[in-house]
């Protein structure tokens, strides 16, 4: 097992309509999404083909949207104690946006930001008896997050920010012209994504990407149940393609697969 500090751990889908998101990323990612289990029969889980869990999904209430939420995507970095953490990621410039809290069952969670203001949790995890290493974030296995792409205000802050905390490595950065330089991240000698300037993007933000067999077949799935196309797909360095879009409860996705 590689270590925990600065992994990425867990993937969730928060929608106002977890059923409509269910039978639309089934179709798309190839996923089996199912009722949870315990007193948390309405947080779905999200598996890919071989049982690995990727994520969660939690349904977004009527409270909740009219208090600001929105439907989106959040990852899980994992940290060896959440309580010490906060106050580090605080003296570095990040907010605390929840407090910490215990999930049962699962660990202890905080949602913060980062320097830029990119949302994401910080989880000290409590895997239950027989549980092994997440299978959420898996380079290239289909069904997994298969890259993790942050958009910044500024690259260079972000980069000292998650160097700092996370021990994360920069193997090389990639000039991208008028988009500034692309630094890819890396977690114990894995890439794991990149930070870049966030350009156009309204806000600064953590974009996943979930590995798909087929990058054709995957946006025809989607946009035949209802959801939007936005970028692509286009090919990317490595042999693999993109997409992205919007799913039909208006969440941002990004896939990455085979283009054919």
């Amino acid at each position: 097992m590689g270590t925990l500090q600065g992994s990425w751990i867990w993937y969730e889908l928060m929608t106002p309509d977890p059923q409509g998101a269910r039978e639309f990323y089934q179709a798309v990612g190839g996923w089996t999404i199912s009722p949870g289990h315990g007193d948390q029969d309405d947080y779905s889980l999200i598996a890919r083909a071989d049982g690995g869990l990727t994520g969660g999904v939690p349904g977004l209430t009527a409270e909740m949207l009219s208090g600001g939420a929105k439907p989106g995507w959040l990852g899980y970095i994992a940290v060896d104690d959440l309580d010490a953490f906060l106050p580090r990621l605080q003296q570095a410039g990040g907010k605390v946006l929840m407090p910490a809290r215990e999930v049962a069952g699962a660990g202890r969670i905080a949602l913060v930001a980062d320097c830029c203001g990119a949302p994401f949790y910080a989880m000290t995890p409590s895997p239950p008896p027989g549980g092994g290493p997440s299978t959420a974030f898996d380079p290239q296995q289909v069904g997994s997050c298969g890259w993790n792409e942050l958009l910044a205000t500024s690259d260079e802050a972000a980069v000292t920010f998650y160097t700092s905390l996370f021990g994360w490595s920069l193997p090389q950065t990639m000039d991208m012209g008028e988009h500034g330089p692309y630094h890819f991240i890396a977690h114990d000698g894995v890439q794991i994504g990149a930070i870049m300037r966030k350009g156009q993007a309204p806000a600064a933000m953590w974009n996943h990407y979930f590995r798909v067999a087929s990058i054709p077949v995957a946006a025809e799935a989607a946009m035949a149940r209802g959801g939007r196309i936005a970028n692509g797909p286009m090919d990317v360095p490595g042999g693999d393609c993109i997409v992205q879009g919007y799913d039909p409860q208006g969440a941002f996705f990004s896939l990455v697969g085979k283009n054919g």
